[in-house]
């Protein structure tokens, strides 16, 4: 269970996020919708752990995230918290396999088992055929395919998604928000998705809909 308890974040005199809580549960859906500005992103990169907020708190189960240390909250996010942007953000001077597994090998697994569990990974994901292949020669589709895997490499809590169709085509899409409902089938994978996406929102568990930085309503 994820803890959001009346997060405040301003940056100079504007206040993004006035006092936003909430709860996600084990193996839930939950998507983030409103219009720009509304403080959507700036949420999910608190609930990750990628910026602090000025007031509030953020608890995965009794952990508040935000009392741990540098160094703790970054292994806490390494192993806890997986992350999908809008931009698939694989290194391109690696291969999909190598890229699929530094997660892993960054929280402290041995190069060969890290390596064999991105290769199931890949496997699950229809991807065995690509995994020598680098960033350049993979379609976006396959792309954004791949680091999903890469955010599951660690078996996290939650994977955070900031818009993670919004740069694919309408069939590569579709793929995608699948994908997420099969990941939650076949593993219970938690997941938070800021999205744009109409269609994508609606399959979700709950819909929570942001507003000039507040909670304007939450509908399932």
């Amino acid at each position: 269970m994820i803890e959001v308890n009346n997060i405040r974040k301003s940056f100079d005199r504007l206040e993004v996020l006035k006092g936003i809580s909430l709860s996600v549960a084990d193996g839930e859906i939950v998507s983030i919708v409103g219009p720009s500005g509304a403080g959507k992103s700036t949420l999910l990169q608190i609930m990750g752990s990628l910026d602090r907020p000025d007031s509030g708190d953020v608890r995965f189960g009794d952990t508040d995230i935000f009392k741990l240390s540098s160094g703790q909250l970054a292994r806490f996010r390494n192993r806890h918290i997986g992350f999908v942007f809008q931009f698939h953000r694989l290194l391109p001077e690696f291969s999909l396999l190598e890229n699929v597994a530094i997660p892993a090998m960054i929280g402290g697994q041995q190069r060969r088992e890290a390596l064999k569990k991105a290769q199931e990974l890949l496997r699950y994901f229809g991807l065995e055929s690509r995994m020598d292949h680098r960033p350049a020669e993979l379609s976006g589709g396959e792309c954004q395919r791949g680091a999903v895997a890469r955010s599951l490499i660690n078996n996290p809590e939650v994977v955070l998604a900031d818009e993670p169709s919004g740069s694919l085509d309408t069939a590569n899409r579709a793929e995608l928000h699948k994908l997420f409902f099969d990941l939650r089938r076949d593993m219970n994978q938690t997941f938070v998705i800021v999205t744009h996406d109409e269609s994508l929102a609606a399959a979700a568990d709950r819909v929570i809909h942001l507003r000039d930085g507040m909670i304007e309503k939450i509908t399932k």
